[in-house]
This record gives C-alpha cells, structure tokens and sequence, in this order.
C-alpha cells in the first residue's frame, strides 16, 4: 500500500498514479485510467482529472494509493 499525503487541498487522479510509481508518464496514466484499470472507492473512474481529497482510496493492477492529510 502507498500513501501520498497532500501538499494542497486535492491530487488529481492522473498525478496520484504517477506519483505512487504505478505508471511512468501523464500518458500512461491517460490510458490506464480511460480503459477503466483504475477504481476510486470501489468505483471504476475514467476521468485522469477526478479529484482526489484526503481518505480517498485509489485501486490500480492490484496497488493500493491512500490519499491523506
């Protein structure tokens, strides 16, 4: 499991996954996240740009990302 704590109010969905080092570039984040690999809380989402806040779960090819405070 990877924890990203935030530095503003929220991450957007694209950066989390590039910054949990689950996909290498904006570009494969796009991809992954528009094929529907990626779920927010148990929900699949397809937007890169999805807001994530503090307590938000973020599920790719088995990894979890926690968003924290």
């Amino acid at each position: 499991m990877e924890y990203i704590r935030l530095r503003e109010d929220y991450i957007k969905l694209g950066q989390a996954l590039k910054a949990a080092g689950l996909v290498e570039s904006g570009v494969e984040a796009k991809e992954v996240i528009q094929e529907g690999l990626v779920l927010v809380n148990g929900e699949t989402d397809t937007r890169r740009g999805r807001k994530l806040y503090a307590g938000d779960i973020v599920i790719f090819d088995g990894e979890e990302i926690r968003i924290e405070d």
